[in-house]
């Protein structure tokens, strides 16, 4: 797997030398941070498209939620938007939690943090979000520690695992002119959740740049976890204790060019595309972080300032890399239709990440929720620029907000990316030594 990318100026080993050396190092010491390592996600959300077809009992596909008392207080105490000390003022937070609406929010409020209240819940009823939002008040909403709960193969797999990337495929991805589908819900299936032995596969020609891309993004995204998925396998278990690894046959099941005809390498090239448009993401929304109002606040001033010094650490080395993906090529043609275009695009992705509910193993919906959330955050950056660039440097941002919630999914979704490709090398390693 080497050369040039399609639809962008980037060759492969300079991605590979820019994340070994210097992304996934520092990405995997943020992803182990307090502001960064709970996640809220509700598992228990019904599926809006087909009548559940029951979830996986395999004891892999269960997710532990955290104790309350073990959530940093700063995390817990404030709303999912909030992420300064300031916003987070247990006082204030009851003054607003008493109100029944923004007219009534108490007196004792300064005129920053009313404006902060107004700004967010205006934000929240945009139409801008390019996924789903899980309803962080629902009783069933629980915090997840993601470092407790690892994306690994469980034995989800099958008619429903194969239902899910189907209706994505099929349903929501843009049509080409000719489209190869060999999924069979009947035919044996070896892996784990979003695991088909091979997805419906778009000839090269007869869609825009924009339906490309589209399509590069999902196929990306199905890489990346199946990737994971031939990493984190179930080698064996003895006497109750399980062994997990890399596995092989099952990654050569899945990539080689020979047992997939050719689209291996192809898909493999679509998770580096993903990677590329995730890091734009990143260096685009630095400004939003580089303002002294954002402290990424859990209560611990001292881990506060390690994790936004870390996190800055991280945007200055995405600006580094001079061979971004340039979103400003997209929906770049007439007003009218570029608008209609852009719309088509946030609705189908935003379907998809409902598609997510319909996952029937556990830690397969967790992880499959986070990283498309990650991936609609990253889209929602990339067609945000102008209201970036006039972020207000000292008050609440006005036109563009991203809560806790989607700065967390940001971040870990770009550090399972890092992680894939970083797997991928691992799995030239483990081949040459098997020939």
């Amino acid at each position: 797997l080497t050369g040039v990318l399609d639809d962008c100026l980037c060759d492969i080993e300079s991605i590979d030398d820019f994340n070994t050396f210097k992304i996934f190092p520092k990405i995997q010491k943020l992803q182990e941070r307090d502001y960064f390592r709970y996640y809220k996600v509700n598992l228990k959300r019904p599926c809006p498209f087909w009548a559940d077809d029951g979830h996986c009992s395999i004891k892999d596909c269960h997710v532990e939620p955290c104790p309350e008392s073990k959530i940093p207080v700063g995390i817990k105490a404030g709303s999912s938007n909030k992420y300064s000390k300031a916003a987070n003022n247990s006082k204030e937070l009851e003054d607003c939690e008493q109100a029944n609406k923004l007219g009534a929010i108490n007196s004792t409020l300064s005129n920053q943090s009313k404006e902060a209240f107004i700004d967010w819940a205006r934000y929240d009823d945009s139409q801008d979000h390019f996924c789903e939002l899980d309803d962080e008040r629902s009783p069933d909403a629980q915090y997840v520690d993601l470092l407790l709960n690892p994306e690994r193969y469980t034995g989800y797999k099958g008619p429903s695992a194969w239902r899910v990337w189907n209706s994505i495929y099929e349903e929501n991805c843009f049509k080409p002119r000719s489209v190869y589908r060999p999924l069979n819900p009947l035919a044996p299936s070896r892996g784990g959740l979003f695991s088909s032995g091979s997805v419906c596969l778009f000839s090269r020609t007869g869609l825009c740049l924009e339906k490309r891309v589209f399509y590069k993004l999902i196929s990306g995204l199905h890489a990346s976890i199946n990737l994971h998925l031939c990493a984190n396998y179930l080698l064996e278990e003895t006497w109750g204790k399980p062994r997990w690894g890399p596995n092989v046959k099952e990654f050569t099941r899945r990539f080689d060019h020979i047992e997939t005809k050719g689209e291996g390498p192809r898909r493999l090239k679509n998770l580096y595309f993903l990677y590329l448009i995730e890091l734009r993401a990143l260096s685009k929304v630095a400004p939003y972080f580089e303002r002294s109002v954002v402290d990424l606040y859990t209560g611990n001033g001292h881990e506060d300032a390690e994790s936004k010094a870390l996190l800055l650490d991280i945007f200055r080395d995405t600006k580094s890399f001079h061979m971004h993906f340039d979103e400003k090529s997209m929906f770049a043609g007439d007003k009218k239709g570029a608008k209609s275009l852009k719309e088509e695009f946030r609705l189908h992705f935003k379907n998809i990440s409902r598609i997510m509910d319909c996952v029937g193993c556990d830690k397969c919906r967790l992880w499959g929720k986070l990283q498309t959330q990650g991936l609609g955050t990253a889209l929602k950056i990339l067609f945000s620029e102008k209201e970036i660039q006039s972020l207000p440097e000292n008050s609440p941002s006005k036109g563009f907000q991203l809560t806790r919630q989607e700065i967390v999914a940001l971040v870990n979704a770009f550090g399972r990316l890092s992680t894939s490709i970083k797997e991928l090398q691992n799995f030239k390693v483990l081949l040459q030594q098997t020939r």
